[in-house]
């Protein structure tokens, strides 16, 4: 399947169960508070798609533009209602069973990531170890002392167990403090404490905080070993053979499969010339490397060879975590609660300028982790799932008129008068929050963006 189609795929997956999950939130709750809903829309705009179903002949649309939804409810100052009908409005109900209903959202959302991480923790699924690589050079990481193959078994005195847990945590400690302590054990079983400074990688240019760091993971030397050889590839036309090791490149020495994969990748429709040990001799073999285009959009070179497995024992770099049905919940709630309360930390700091504006992402960031975490498996895109969905919720919990977290501000400046805010001063809040609503929008397209054309 086409990448982009694959991407866009993933996204609108993605996107269509957070919707559907967030407004069925909106919906329950209205029904449930015996509310008229008139209409249950996926999706703004003119509706593409409409069925009506149930007693009250309940709308259910496909809006023509998705991102978002909506759910309509009976209510007396969108339009006239029918005075049998009139004790069914939402206006007409009880302060307490109207911030109920708009609660039940974001509420559906944070819902919906304890129930992805409670069935992941209990499934279990195959993660990579806390594992470093050499870090990169003067990068905070370096200057801590970290080394090639080093194993975190603690950030902060918390045990760490796979690479999402460190990276998890390391965001963690990068928003609270200044450095971090982590302990690691080399291959020679001494335990070492490495000490990060984490201001100086945090309005570091790049997309990923980890990364600013220097942070890498360990890459084992793997012997350049044709393991298979696709039909009509390059490689297969060049008479090159499974067992076949790649010795030189154009006359340059090649010493492990990543060297000879970055000289193929970076050589896109260019004529090499392969030097091959085979049966205890060296041949020369002429091979041109397909050109394709990738998810980036940037030219590489294909050749259609794959490397030999080694016979490498995986447990030493893959862990696979299970927990018992109790335990798992524990831990997804603990999770879901630790993703939430980042999130707010992330906003706060942002607003008050601690962190750069930088960090919001727009849909197309969305969309392409989204992809990214497909490719990965069911577990990493369920993953991908549960934190987008949290972050939803707390975006829209946020105390801005148009968002959920808005009208529950309203309603409690109610309960706290005894009656409504006045039409006008809730005129007026909408339309600031219509514009801050644009504003951060503009702010995430924008960064979408510029990490799409660097410079």
């Amino acid at each position: 399947m086409n990448s982009f189609l694959f991407y866009l795929m993933a996204f609108a997956l993605l996107l269509g169960a957070l919707i559907v999950v967030h407004e069925l939130g909106h919906y329950l709750v209205a029904r449930w508070a015996g509310v008229k809903v008139l209409r249950f829309s996926v999706g703004f705009g003119r509706p593409l798609v409409i069925r009506r179903f149930g007693k009250d002949r309940t709308e259910w649309a496909i809006g023509l533009f998705p991102l978002g939804g909506y759910v309509r409810m009976l209510d007396e100052s969108e339009g006239e209602v029918a005075p049998h009908e009139i004790h069914r409005s939402f206006n007409r109900q009880s302060v307490g069973k109207r911030m109920a209903i708009v609660a039940a959202g974001p509420l559906a959302n944070l819902l919906l990531a304890v129930v992805v991480y409670w069935g992941l923790f209990m499934v279990g699924v195959e993660e990579l170890r806390p594992v470093l690589g050499a870090p990169v050079a003067s990068s905070s990481a370096a200057h801590a002392g970290i080394e090639n193959g080093e194993r975190v078994l603690k950030i902060g005195g918390e045990p760490i167990e796979t690479w999402s847990q460190m990276r998890w945590h390391l965001l963690k400690s990068m928003v609270a403090h200044d450095t971090v302590e982590l302990e690691v054990v080399n291959s020679r079983s001494e335990i070492n404490w490495r000490r990060i400074d984490l201001s100086a990688a945090r309005d570091a240019e790049g997309d990923d905080p980890i990364a600013r760091l220097g942070i890498r993971f360990f890459r084992p030397v793997i012997r350049p070993v044709v393991g298979s050889v696709s039909q009509e590839s390059p490689a297969e036309m060049a008479g090159l053979l499974a067992g076949d090791e790649i010795v030189g490149v154009n006359g340059q020495p090649i010493e492990s499969w990543s060297d000879f994969v970055q000289v193929i990748r970076s050589s896109p429709d260019v004529p090499l010339q392969l030097e091959v040990l085979r049966g205890g001799q060296y041949k020369t073999l002429a091979i041109t490397p397909r050109e394709i285009v990738d998810d980036k959009g940037e030219r590489i070179g294909r050749i259609g060879a794959a490397v030999r497995d080694d016979g490498r024992d995986r447990s030493a770099l893959f862990v696979t975590v299970r927990h018992g049905f109790l335990p798992a919940l524990g831990k997804a709630l603990t999770e879901t609660w630790d993703q939430s309360v980042f999130s707010v930390r992330m906003m706060a700091k942002m607003v008050t300028g601690a962190l750069s504006l930088k960090n919001i992402s727009g849909p197309v960031t969305i969309a392409d982790y989204a992809g990214k975490s497909a490719q990965l498996g069911v577990g990493p895109y369920l993953k991908f799932l549960a934190l987008v969905s949290i972050s939803l919720a707390i975006l829209n919990l946020l105390p801005i008129p148009v968002l959920d977290g808005g009208h529950l501000l309203y309603y409690l400046a109610e309960l706290i008068r005894g009656s409504p805010l006045p039409e006008q001063y809730m005129a007026i809040g909408q339309k600031v929050g219509l514009a801050l609503l644009l504003m951060l929008m503009a702010f995430a397209f924008y960064n979408d963006l510029t990490r799409l054309i660097p410079g």
